[in-house]
């Protein structure tokens, strides 16, 4: 039994770095990843959204990998649909 308990022993500081690196990072991440695709898959078109590069726009049409956003009046862009950052707030809403 002794050996088994030495064994044991020295592996504990292994096991406890695996779990910090699972409770700390790695959990965390794939939280944040997973309502980020969920985020991804409820857009619709008329939702105002921002891109990665800070981009305000409404959609105007989308497919699986392809979002058009109108940003300006007669002004239509089309950026990658992993490029939208999230859904902005209305214009009424923040101006206020």
């Amino acid at each position: 039994m002794d050996e088994m308990t030495a064994t044991f022993a020295n592996f504990m500081p292994i096991i406890l770095m695996v779990l910090i690196f699972y409770f700390l990072l790695y959990r965390p991440q794939k939280k944040a990843q997973d309502a980020r695709n969920k985020m991804l898959e409820a857009l619709k078109v008329g939702n105002r959204v921002i891109t990665v590069g800070g981009i305000y726009g409404t959609i105007v049409s989308l497919t699986d990998e392809v979002v058009t956003l109108k940003i300006a009046d007669k002004v239509e862009i089309e950026v990658a649909r992993s490029a939208i950052n999230g859904v902005a707030e209305d214009k009424k809403n923040v101006a206020a």
